[in-house]
């Protein structure tokens, strides 16, 4: 059982299946198509939205988070640039780790990559949602009904929370007064059904809908939609970093960590979730002119752009509006625009609802072909690789997609939903990087991507044993306090004797420095993770294999042929 839990697809056998199919997918994408598709979807919910509570947790010095995920990401992108330039199929990690570590690894990466586009994409929905309402109040003075633009959930907690805060409204601000009792009466006003409050997200569910249209009639139409937005929202920002320069107050970035360097490590999730996007490049391999030559530079582009905006905006806002303010501020960009210059607030309001809708569009584009991957090898039923004949997208699997998220977006809570959709792709990540050390050597071709062979056997040990001593305290106290209720501090040990280990085996095989400093930069951001999205991703897991040995481990194409 075990070599078959472990059966592996060759490189070979993946290319040539591509190249064989009776119905395949247009080739219409160039290195600027992908590095446009790649800004599309990384600059989006995260820059307009989750930026606001990790400045509220790390200061200003959130703006080093971002560089250190960015330098995460970084060495991830290298790993997934390797990989595509060798595999120029679709099916992004999934596919990768077939090859790698065989049929049960991809199966369950291909399962964590649902969390990070299909569940990710509620996020992005419920977002979109809160700038298009905001647009609608102040630009064409439409009020929708409050309980059809929330989820139950964040309804309830609000209610609760404002609720509490009131009590003592002398120590409140006016905004937070105001936004504390819009709360209550969102709350009160909802209408009601054998006694239970009903609250839903329209406009996020509608989104969807239009989006998963979009993506089902074509990938050029697709592509066309998706420059354009890239376009406006990259003017946007820098029009609101140049604009936002005027109103800096410098006092505001000192102290630089006022919560010190933990403080900006409770933002891993939220500025993580704002990288999320530039690994669905690679899900589009099949639909590339010239797929080993333009994925790894699409990939590397739009990260390199992304991370010097991020950067940028960052410092912008916590250098406007004092760190402290952030709290449950859903849309900070246009929130410190809001009463110093509220014509900016509307443009970055419009700028808000397109760069989320381009999001959208380009995680529900790398979903379905996921799936057309996995329905290839046999691990999902064959409707799921059904290729339309006019518009030659995977079209069933585009629905499918469309229908999770559009009912996710209706009754989700978003918190939730943005941690687990990080520890999934952190785990793809993790996966990918350590793929390509199991990948057999390979000749160097003129024109294609080649990761560079770094030795890793005295620079990893020095790293970590560098990591140990800056963080000498937490790693103390995590050994002479231990308790497993202490439930940070477990994950923080796991991941020093995974670290221990990965450093010895580095020093002992020499492996590549660039794979083994992702697999360990995403391990340590996922330990950052809260608890309850462990609980809740370890339930997926365990749904996914279920599922993967009910039908998938007899199914497969692998198994088959055997």
């Amino acid at each position: 059982m075990r070599n078959k839990l472990f059966r592996k697809k060759s490189i070979e056998k993946l290319v040539q299946e591509s190249e064989n199919s009776s119905n395949p997918l247009k080739k219409v994408l160039s290195v600027k198509d992908l590095t446009f598709m790649g800004i599309a979807a990384v600059v989006g919910a995260g820059i307009f939205s989750t930026i606001g509570s990790a400045a509220y947790n790390g200061g200003p010095g959130v703006s080093l988070l971002f560089i250190i995920t960015a330098v995460t990401c970084g060495f991830t992108a290298l790993c997934y640039a390797e990989f595509a330039s060798r595999i120029p199929v679709s099916g992004s990690a999934y596919t990768y780790s077939y090859v790698a570590f065989g049929e049960i690894a991809a199966w369950i990466i291909g399962w964590a990559l649902i969390l990070e586009y299909s569940i990710g994409n509620i996020v992005v929905a419920i977002s979109w949602s809160s700038y298009f309402n905001n647009l609608l109040v102040h630009l064409l003075n439409i009020h929708l009904p409050d309980w059809m633009i929330i989820d139950p959930m964040t309804a309830k907690n609000a209610f609760l929370e404002s609720t509490q805060a009131l009590k003592d409204p002398t120590i409140l601000t006016a905004k937070q007064i105001k936004s504390y009792q819009f709360a209550i009466n969102a709350y009160n006003s909802a209408p009601e059904i054998g006694g239970t409050k009903i609250f839903f997200n329209l406009p996020a569910f509608i989104i969807v809908a239009l989006i998963t249209w979009l993506a089902y009639i074509g990938i050029k139409e697709s592509k066309k939609s998706a420059n354009f937005m890239v376009y406006f929202k990259v003017a946007v920002i820098i029009f609101v970093i140049v604009a936002g320069a005027f109103f800096v107050d410098t006092n505001n970035w000192r102290p630089f960590l006022p919560n010190g360097f933990e403080g900006v490590l409770k933002g891993v999730s939220a500025v993580f979730y704002a990288y999320i996007g530039f690994d669905a490049i690679s899900t589009m391999a099949e639909e590339t002119k010239n797929p080993q030559r333009d994925m790894p530079r699409g990939m590397i582009y739009s990260l390199l752009i992304c991370t010097g905006l991020y950067i940028l905006i960052a410092l912008t806002l916590t250098g406007i509006e004092h760190y402290s303010h952030f709290n449950n501020v859903t849309d900070p960009l246009a929130f410190v625009f809001e009463d110093r210059a509220p014509w900016i607030e509307k443009i970055v309001s419009i700028s808000a609802v397109v760069a989320t809708t381009s999001v959208l569009l380009v995680f529900q584009i790398g979903q379905p072909r996921i799936w057309m991957s996995m329905s290839r090898d046999g691990l999902l039923p064959k409707q799921f690789q059904k290729i339309h004949p006019k518009y030659q997208t995977p079209s069933f699997a585009t629905i499918v997609t469309g229908i999770i998220v559009g009912i996710g977006a209706l009754f989700i809570e978003s918190d939730l939903v943005t941690d687990l959709t990080s520890i999934g792709t952190l785990f793809a990540f993790i996966l990918v990087s350590g793929g390509v050390l199991f990948l057999p050597p390979k000749i160097k071709e003129k024109g294609k991507f080649h990761l560079p062979y770094i030795n890793g056997k005295f620079i990893i040990p020095l790293l970590f044993a560098l990591f140990v001593y800056i963080f000498r305290e937490r790693a103390m106290a995590a050994f002479t306090e231990f308790h497993w209720n202490n439930t940070e501090e477990v994950l923080f040990l796991v991941f020093l004797v995974f670290a221990a280990s990965i450093s010895v085996l580095t020093f002992l095989r020499n492996y590549s420095f660039i794979p083994i400093m992702g697999v360990l930069m995403c391990s340590y951001m996922m330990v950052e993770i809260p608890l309850v999205s462990w609980m809740w991703f370890l339930v997926w897991m365990a749904v996914g294999l279920l599922i993967y040995f009910l039908y998938g481990y007899r199914n497969s194409k692998l198994n088959q042929e055997n």
